[in-house]
Formats: structure tokens, sequence, C-alpha cells
């Protein structure tokens, strides 16, 4: 009798053991609320930039300034887009938030990335990616609850943040990381 108790006792604590694991596990799994293909950017010349034709490639958003140690990485920039043009959109979101390193109206800022290092992948409206006026894009690709994925911040100017054929992120790489890294590229 007092065998078949311990015995009791012991599976009931299993039970709820694995119940208890089952429940925190489950609440850790965080749904977006919205979907990247839904959140609207305009492109640099003031136009709607429909995310939804990326669908079925991965896209490499990138925060850019023209006045930037990291600047040369347009180089990399076009060619990583050149490159792998058919599995991959790299698009560029000008920000004037580092260092004041992106001072320019858009008509400059796309006659500088065309005209210097031959850019011709997507280029957005300057935008803020941290503080009070995040731009929505922003918000989802740094914010867990958005992006189920991870909470990240942006350090500087060329962090690079890499998301899915479905709209998923994968990953964030930091300024230091060029382009055509293998920690990019492996992931193409």
């Amino acid at each position: 009798m007092k065998t078949l108790k311990i015995t009791l006792l012991i599976t009931l604590s299993i039970i709820l053991f694995m119940t208890l694991f089952s429940f925190l596990s489950n609440s850790e799994t965080v749904t977006p609320n919205q979907s990247l293909y839904d959140i609207e950017i305009k492109g640099i010349d003031g136009e709607i930039l429909d995310l939804n034709q990326y669908k079925g490639k991965k896209i490499l958003f990138v925060n850019v300034a023209s006045k930037c140690g990291f600047t040369k990485q347009y180089d990399g920039l076009q060619e990583l887009s050149s490159k792998y043009f058919d599995k991959l959109v790299v698009i560029g979101l000008p920000c004037n938030q580092f260092g004041g390193q992106e001072p320019g109206e858009a008509s400059e800022i796309k006659s500088f990335c065309r005209l210097n290092f031959g850019v011709d992948f997507p280029l957005t409206e300057k935008i803020a990616v941290k503080g009070a006026d995040k731009h929505p894009l922003y918000q989802w690709l740094t914010e867990k609850e958005k992006n189920a994925k991870m909470d990240s911040s942006v350090k500087w100017n060329f962090q690079k943040y890499l998301v899915d054929e479905e709209g998923r992120l994968i990953d964030v790489f930091y300024s230091i990381t060029k382009p055509m890294s293998s920690k990019i590229t492996s992931l193409l």
C-alpha cells in the first residue's frame, strides 16, 4: 500500500511538472500581430514601396547614411544585391539619427548612391530607426512582440536585418559585418 502511494505521488508529480513545463514553454511563444508585408513605407521618390512584391525572396533591410565610416559598404550591398538578385532584395533605409550622417534630401541621397556606388537596389524615404518616432518597419524588426523572434536595438548606421521568404526575421548583423560576409551569404 505504501509503495502504491509513493508511486502515485511520483506519477502525479511528473504529470504536474510536465504540464507546468509545457505551459511555460508555450507562454514564451509569441505570435506577431502584424505581417511584415502589411507595413507601409515610401520609396525614396515618395511612392509606396509595396513589400508584398518581395514575397518569396529574402530581404536585407539596412539603415544607411552617406557620411558614415561604413558608407563604403554600399559597394558590398550592391554586390550582394547583384549576385543574389534571384533570391534576395536589399533595401536601403536612409537614417539621420546617428551623428547626423545622412543630412541630405531624398534627391541628394539617391544621386549620391547611384553616382558613387552604382546603387540600383530600392531606397526608401528617410526614416527613424529608434526612439519615439521609430518607423513601424523598425518597430517590427526590433521588437519580439511584433517579429516573434527577438528584441534588438539599432546601434549605428549600416546595421542589417535579414528576413526570410515568408517575412520572418532570421537575424540581425551589426555595422561591422560586411554585406558579403559569410555570416550573411551562408543564409542565402
